[in-house]
């Protein structure tokens, strides 16, 4: 499977993001629709963007009871996206659900990835809040490695795991990973960043990019330099 570069389309409505996909003429990017523009626009919104020819990650991040979970994705198997997400957290039987519910009758599927542990989450908070003592990095290679069991096809991880995930679960497991910037950009709130030329040595497979492309003064621009650095 090919690298490929996912825009964040993190926008509050349809107006603001079909405005933001309009300036993208000769080219159809993968886009990232997470909580904020599924809410509140719902199902719709996604039948339109990908009408509109562009491949679609559902960031959702279920978390329930299997069964709950199952029945979720089973909905969410009907709009046609090309890929969506989990919390590891909810075991691999919750996972399997997930697979299960997903899976079409004709067989085919979006892929489906898992969140390990949140970025927003480091070891203190990790241990304080969840009562979880072991090292984050071992709780996120062993949740990566339930997702494997499991039968999903990678993990959203920070790009600085990729490598170590690839090497726990495999070259085909995928690593879609979040927190890449420009070596000249703002990093914003991000505490570990990488570029996108960085993120291609080190082995991610997707790379989600938002503010650096969808602030820009010129977003098509930041969109094809970003490709030309992870893709080549």
């Amino acid at each position: 499977m090919g690298k490929d570069v996912i825009i964040a389309c993190d926008f509050a409505s349809k107006e603001a993001t079909l405005e933001f996909l309009d300036k993208f003429t000769g080219v159809k990017p993968f886009v990232k629709i997470g909580m904020e523009l599924f809410y509140a626009e719902g199902p719709a919104i996604v039948k339109e963007i990908k009408a509109r020819g562009h491949k679609i990650f559902l960031d959702l991040k279920l978390h329930d009871i299997p069964n709950t979970v199952k029945k979720s994705m089973a909905v969410l198997s009907r709009l046609d996206v090309d890929m969506t997400n989990l919390h590891a957290g909810g075991t691999i039987s919750m996972m399997e659900g997930a697979l299960e519910g997903l899976t079409r009758p004709d067989g085919t599927r979006p892929l489906l990835i898992a969140v390990t542990q949140l970025t927003s989450t480091d070891q203190e908070r990790m241990e304080n809040d969840l009562l979880i003592k072991e090292p984050i990095d071992k709780v996120v290679m062993h949740y990566a490695n339930n997702a494997k069991i499991a039968g999903l096809d990678g993990v959203v991880c920070s790009p600085l795991e990729a490598g170590k995930v690839h090497d726990t679960c495999g070259k085909e497991f995928l690593t879609v990973t979040p927190g890449v910037r420009f070596a000249d950009g703002d990093i914003g709130d991000q505490k570990r960043v990488m570029t996108p030329a960085e993120a291609k040595k080190i082995g991610s497979d997707y790379i989600v990019v938002g503010r650096p492309i969808t602030a820009a003064a010129d977003p098509v621009a930041a969109y094809k330099r970003c490709c030309e650095e992870f893709i080549g």
